[in-house]
């Protein structure tokens, strides 16, 4: 629910890793309070939206939950291309996926939007006892790329909320301007329009 008077801002967000790092099951517990043992892995892609509430705006998300597979790479650029936003998401037991997450880190550093607010996130903390990753690894790769870092666990709710209350805190404070992924909307334009996916 939006405050009066507050700014509305409407945002594109994507998420980007190796199949099986739990991007989806990220976006469900985050939009649905859900979380499933064996989630099936995404197609393409899916779409979800969400709004969170802050003291200095609105901001509503349109998520778009990228596979995983090699073989639908391609269709990556068409997702994070305008996007406010990006997570990265890694498996803390899994070495290949942290690797493979460095390689998306790079490339939306040549191809995304300039402004792109970026979170790198080691997902299944609940493994730690399986851990491949080190804690202190993730926390300096995430420094020397000037983003967020955070470790979650789906399964367990751990810093799901955090990660995108974080996320908004931040499209909040930032400025919208042309191809930021952002929409900045009063709140009585908000009400007469229709709300989008793919925005930017």
């Amino acid at each position: 629910m939006s405050r009066p008077g507050n700014k509305i801002i409407q945002a594109k967000l994507v998420l980007l890793g190796d199949m099986g790092t739990g991007k989806t099951s990220l976006v469900l517990r985050f939009v649905k309070g859900q979380f499933f043992d064996h989630q099936e892995p995404t197609i393409g892609a899916a779409f979800f939206t969400q709004i969170l509430s802050l003291t200095e705006a609105t901001v509503k998300f349109d998520i778009w939950d990228t596979a995983g597979q090699e073989r639908y790479h391609s269709l990556a650029p068409m997702y994070y291309r305008g996007a406010a936003a990006a997570v990265v998401v890694y498996d803390i037991s899994s070495m290949d996926t942290f690797s493979r997450a460095k390689k998306w880190v790079e490339e939306l550093q040549r191809l995304g939007n300039p402004n792109l607010v970026m979170a790198l996130v080691a997902n299944k903390s609940d493994l730690d006892s399986r851990r491949e990753v080190k804690n202190e690894e993730g926390e300096q790769f995430a420094q020397d790329n000037a983003m967020f870092f955070t470790e979650t666990s789906a399964k367990n709710a751990n810093n799901i909320n955090e990660l995108f209350y974080e996320i908004a805190k931040r499209l909040a404070r930032a400025s919208p301007s042309k191809h930021s992924g952002m929409n900045l909307n009063s709140e009585t334009q908000s009400r007469a329009r229709k709300l989008f996916c793919c925005t930017g």
